[in-house]
């Protein structure tokens, strides 16, 4: 069993394909198809099921799938504090980042002091909704994440504040308000932003007894700003989210009680990150 053959294991696993793998890898399909069956052979277990144009994990491949990831985590650690001992000059960083907060307020001006200290550093980053960037910590499929705090399974470290507000279509009755309940969100459609805290909003519904008419879902910020200004539904996100400069389709009002939100960054194990982990949240915590 080698490393190579457990990096080609989970990356197939990850894109669900050979042939996807091989591609992400640079090689051949035939190296990607000989890696995998040389595993199984040792093992003496079959991994993944083949179909006809993807590959499942079987129940076992599933299991065995957690181990994979926690040595090549820790393989790349190794790696990390061997570059950290010859200044860092190679290794590779995963980032999870969620929305716009952190895609684009936050991940921009830390990565780029950061490349420019550590240029040797190979940095990936992975877009999705902040649930899953819960997720992929959990696999270890990340190094370190952006999370909305807090977030008790993890070590995490505050880098932001800001405040949930309401979104209305500008000619809505309620836009007259200087401020807003969740309760006066509750008679309209609501249309609810998976990109971002999705997960915060419904909490705080759910900690209200409260239940939105929830009539949209939407992958991308862009597309619930699009929702509300059409006049089609209200919604609640972060202040921070929210684009520069006006909004003519829309009014942002603040909630009543306020409701602040927290940006930060999680790891699953401060102990045990890597040297390159460490710097990117040294560095984003010396940001203001």
């Amino acid at each position: 069993m080698t490393l190579t053959q457990l990096e080609i294991f989970s990356l197939v696993a990850e894109l669900r394909g050979f042939t996807a793998a091989a591609t992400r890898l640079g090689i051949g399909q035939s190296a990607v198809s000989h890696a995998i069956k040389s595993l199984e052979q040792e093992l003496g277990v079959e991994l993944l099921k083949r179909h006809q144009s993807v590959v499942e994990l079987s129940d076992i491949g599933q299991q065995l799938l957690l181990r994979a990831r926690a040595m090549l985590g820790l393989a790349n650690t190794l790696r990390q504090e061997a570059a950290d001992a010859r200044g860092m000059r190679r290794g590779t960083l995963r980032i999870g980042s969620f929305g716009p907060t952190s895609s684009i307020k936050l991940l921009p001006a830390i990565l780029q002091r950061y490349r420019a200290l550590h240029p040797g550093i190979e940095v990936h980053i992975d877009e999705g909704p902040d649930r899953q960037v819960i997720q992929w910590l959990d696999e270890r499929r990340i190094d370190v994440g952006f999370v909305v705090l807090p977030e008790e399974r993890f070590d995490t470290f505050a880098l932001m504040q800001d405040q949930m507000v309401a979104l209305l279509p500008t000619a809505h009755p309620l836009a007259a308000r200087t401020s807003l309940s969740l309760h006066d969100l509750c008679g309209d459609p609501f249309v609810l932003t998976e990109a971002g805290s999705a997960e915060l909003v419904t909490r705080l519904f759910n900690a209200a007894r409260l239940a939105p008419n929830v009539r949209y879902r939407c992958s991308q910020l862009l597309s619930t700003l699009n929702t509300v200004s059409r006049g089609e539904a209200v919604t609640v996100v972060s202040e921070g989210s929210l684009p520069e400069g006006d909004h003519p389709g829309f009014v942002v009002r603040p909630l009543s009680p306020p409701v602040p939100r927290q940006i930060g960054l999680a790891v699953l194990d401060s102990r045990q990150v890597s040297p390159a982990t460490r710097a990117f949240i040294e560095l984003a915590l010396s940001i203001e």
